[in-house]
């Protein structure tokens, strides 16, 4: 069905011309008649090429750009290139070259920035959320372009009261809630964001905004009659004291009633502070805080305070710059009343939304925006015809990036995120699996780079799995921990399934494969970790048979080896009681040539340098340090003497070893001081605990001491033999 051409009533011709002379009038000599004239061309044009049309409400777009350009004017306080931008946007002029040449780069840039936004609307997103308020802030480099957007939307919630289009009108209510009444409410446009919360709550829930209007029509004779009695005494003490002032009670906005019933679950009745009696001083800025506080002394006096009301917005202002003093005092008939004190500078920055150090909380990530924010809440508090705002581009690469999913989600990124980030936040098994997406529909890689306002969609392949390299890919945390976790995995199985292949091909060629042997052939292949040479044969980079091949000949040639000791002085110490101080750089001397292999330091005896020790080549591939005299040494020698190897310490270091003394003698006093007073001298020596017990009048205990070498224990026993009383001392 063709659409009908675009035509004015008659009322709708009156109503533009008058708005239109009143914009002239309010604007001024900002707007040249040149500039009406080339913006009348604009708009008949746009009107003949038939992009003009009604919107879903049967509204004329053209008489709603003037409605909105007058609350940007009067309202918000823009000027020129935002009456300009607001008219050129409602009748689609999107030929930028021509605004540019015609009304300047400023127009140009705002009638941009509202049609980006406008393209994110066609994406059908979800706009009960922070994201998507943030997004429309990242992708407005101007800020007007968010400013006309709320003027907008307080221009046609006036406008469709008696609609017949219920559906579009409960939408449009809804946004103007989640979305509108927020963004006008962190930019400290109070007022707007009191009227769009007012008439969203009377189109989405309209008994229970008539019900509270009713009520408050039903008592505001009464209620006004009460103010009066209140202020009155104040009012005459106020005077006396020659503060200059002025009064007014303000009722509580209907929206506000109704989530107070809502929070307190109670009814109308059962809200006490309808009302606030706000005192406005008129005061010197360097005597603003002490007046303020005057009247508070004046009024509690007068009347009896609620102590756990007070708000103290004056000390320490609020985050958006609201500063006021708030008490709750008991008035006539003992009824509670609520009274807001402040000066006509703030109740200026109140209504009109002027604060000095207003921060937007919504977004975290540092500092740029909040810094864009701020300059904009310092040029709507120059009041300058906001000509200060040409400096607030959004020059600044944002922190955050925020894209779509096809079915209208949003989700915030880091900025340089790429489509691999995005499929590892949808679900793991999605990352896992990709191999691509669709960025707006177009087929990239998942290197893709994304930017705020993309629509992406995740390809995938059931046979996909993780590459080490996606970890440079992906930038986000979460990705990345992903990937890691599933390589993981990926390298846990492989590793699993090439040990079996292994284990058959051995078996095949009937070849029983030795522990130690296979750890020597791993090390002298060049691999530090096990699981890398089993990931290797997973890949296919690693034949099974030159591998059996190669351990033949490593085995051939340790068994026909002599037994003569060589150094190893490659060994990396790792004792997993930390037993030393630092990494040792002790090094020990064993049989055979095997280099590259861990030890460790047995913890059954404790060997310590000085030590008669030999070497237990372990089922893991790696050597126990035993003392000759290990308690186990017998029964290992019997069972596995082919796994015993030689040993010697090559040349002493300069490493401390833990090692456990036992000390039995006469319970004597004094007789632990002089044992502790003993070790304590040498400073060789470090004492790491001691455990004494007495019984029956001896004493025994264990002494725990760090010690470098076997001829300093040696010494140290010596002495403590020789203290009075100690009958016994032995290593443990």
């Amino acid at each position: 069905m063709e659409e009908e051409p675009f035509v004015f009533s008659r009322d709708e011709l009156n109503e533009a011309w008058e708005l239109r002379r009143y914009l002239m009038e309010k604007v001024g000599d900002a707007m040249s008649k040149t500039d009406m004239v080339k913006l009348k061309g604009s708009l008949r044009k746009a009107i003949e090429d038939g992009r003009v049309h009604r919107d879903v409400f049967g509204l004329n777009p053209i008489v709603t750009a003037l409605e909105t350009a007058r609350i940007c004017v009067d309202e918000i306080g823009l000027r020129r290139e935002s009456v300009i931008a607001t008219l050129l946007w409602a009748c689609h002029v999107d030929n930028y070259e021509e605004i540019m040449a015609k009304y300047g780069e400023t127009v140009e840039h705002i009638v941009h920035g509202l049609f980006k936004i406008q393209h994110l609307y066609d994406k059908n997103p979800v706009i009960e959320s922070d994201n998507f308020r943030n997004l429309l802030l990242s992708f407005a480099e101007d800020m007007r372009v968010i400013l006309i957007m709320i003027a907008d939307r307080v221009c046609v919630m006036r406008l469709i009261r008696d609609t017949p289009n219920k559906d579009a009108q409960h939408e449009v209510s809804e946004e103007a809630s989640y979305l509108y009444a927020p963004l006008a409410h962190k930019l400290g446009l109070y007022t707007l964001k009191s009227e769009l919360e007012d008439l969203s709550l009377k189109y989405l829930e309209h008994d229970a905004y008539y019900m509270i209007k009713e009520k408050l029509n039903a008592t505001k004779q009464s209620r006004d009659a009460y103010i009066e009695r209140f202020i009155g005494p104040i009012k005459e003490r106020l005077e006396k004291a020659g503060l200059k002032f002025h009064m007014k009670g303000r009722t509580k906005s209907i929206h506000s009633i109704w989530q107070k019933m809502k929070k307190q679950q109670c009814g109308f009745e059962g809200i006490y502070d309808l009302f606030a009696i706000r005192i406005i001083l008129d005061s010197p800025l360097e005597l603003e805080k002490q007046q303020c506080w005057q009247v508070y002394s004046i009024i509690t006096d007068m009347y009896q305070p609620n102590p756990k009301r007070l708000r103290d917005w004056l000390s320490v202002p609020k985050s958006n710059g609201y500063e006021s003093l708030h008490i709750t005092v008991l008035g006539p008939e003992k009824k509670w009343v609520e009274v807001q004190i402040r000066t006509e500078r703030m109740d200026d920055i109140a209504e009109h939304g002027l604060a000095a150090h207003w921060r937007y909380k919504g977004i975290k990530s540092g500092g740029q925006m909040d810094e864009w924010l701020a300059n904009i809440r310092a040029a709507l508090e120059a009041g300058d015809n906001l000509q200060v705002m040409d400096q607030f581009k959004m020059s600044l690469q944002p922190d955050d990036i925020y894209v779509f999913t096809p079915r209208g989600d949003l989700f915030k990124f880091p900025a340089h995120s790429t489509v691999l980030d995005f499929a590892y936040r949808i679900h793991s098994n999605i990352g896992n699996t990709c191999v691509g997406g669709k960025v707006n529909g177009k087929v990239v890689q998942m290197r893709q780079e994304l930017h705020s306002g993309d629509t992406v969609e995740v390809l995938t392949q059931s046979n996909q799995k993780p590459k080490h390299d996606w970890l440079n890919i992906a930038v986000t945390p979460k990705a990345k921990s992903k990937i890691r976790l599933a390589l993981k995995e990926t390298r846990q199985k492989d590793g699993l399934y090439a040990k079996e292949l292994l284990e058959r091909r051995f078996k095949n060629k009937h070849i029983e494969p030795e522990e130690s042997v296979m750890a020597h052939l791993v090390k002298k292949m060049g691999f530090k970790e096990v699981s890398d040479f089993y990931k290797q044969i997973a890949d296919e980079k690693l034949d099974p048979n030159d591998i059996i091949a190669k351990y033949v000949e490593v085995r051939d040639h340790i068994e026909s080896k002599d037994r003569e000791t060589v150094s190893a002085d490659q060994f990396n110490y790792e004792s997993p009681e930390e037993e030393l101080t630092h990494e040792s750089d002790d090094v020990l001397t064993i049989d055979q040539n095997l280099k590259g292999i861990d030890y460790q330091l047995a913890p059954c005896c404790h060997p310590i340098y000085g030590d008669p020790i030999f070497g237990f080549v372990t089922t893991g591939g790696g050597i126990k340090i035993h003392r000759m005299d290990c308690p186990n040494a017998p029964e290992m020698r019997r069972r596995f003497g082919y796994r015993i190897v030689k040993a010697r310490w090559a040349g002493k270091g300069s490493s401390k070893y833990a090692i456990t003394l036992r000390v039995v003698g006469n319970d004597d006093i004094g007789i632990v001081s002089n044992i502790t007073n003993i070790i304590s001298k040498d400073e060789k020596i470090v004492m790491r605990s001691i455990n004494i017990d007495s019984h029956d009048g001896l004493f025994s205990g264990n002494l725990t001491i760090q010690v470098e070498d076997i001829a300093r224990l040696n010494q140290l026993v010596k002495k403590l033999k020789a203290v009075k009383g100690v009958k016994q001392v032995e290593r443990i």
